[in-house]
């Protein structure tokens, strides 16, 4: 009767989480093309910048050298350059794509700093859509699975102790 209860509350737990995947996926869809967006400013104007000298990007990158901060300011760009050659990918990948063909690309939702700032805007809320009825009910069948899989494993070894213990020859 536990058993149940647990396994039916781990079906419940894994499929309300479950029916937020398609609001939250597409909510962070519309942070990273924010994020995109921004970092793509910089670069057009670190771009614009080395034009104006007769450079290209890479060649602006290494002439940025010499002094601590200069250092440190090449490694603030190219780190900023590839972080937004990264997002500007995923992006492709989900931009206009519905919550299933978004959950085929989770791959591309995975920048934590666009989650952290999905998250914190984020208020979970019961979906009347039928992605969100598909989303909660696989991670209904999820959770199920789950914690039948976690309460047969916990109950395995007290299990075949109790066979072990059957199986031995009583006293005569």
């Amino acid at each position: 009767m536990i058993g149940r209860a647990l396994i039916l509350s781990g079906g419940v737990l894994v499929g309300a989480a479950g029916s937020q995947f398609p609001e939250f996926s597409q909510q962070y869809v519309q942070r990273l093309g924010g994020a995109v967006d921004a970092l793509g400013e910089v670069v057009a104007d670190f771009d614009a910048s080395a034009a104006s000298v007769g450079l290209t990007r890479e060649a602006a990158l290494e002439q940025m050298g010499g002094t601590e901060f200069l250092d440190r300011r090449r490694t603030d760009m190219t780190r900023t350059i590839a972080r937004y050659e990264a997002l500007r990918m995923n992006l492709a990948a989900v931009a206009g794509a519905g919550p299933f063909m978004r959950a085929y690309h989770a791959s591309a939702l995975s920048d934590a700093e666009v989650a952290r700032a999905t998250w914190s805007a984020y208020s979970p809320a019961v979906p009347l859509t039928m992605p969100g009825a598909v989303f909660g009910g696989t991670g209904f069948l999820a959770g199920m699975l789950a914690a039948w899989a976690l309460i047969k494993a916990v109950l395995w070894p007290i299990r075949r102790r109790r066979a072990e213990v059957s199986k031995e020859p009583g006293p005569d």
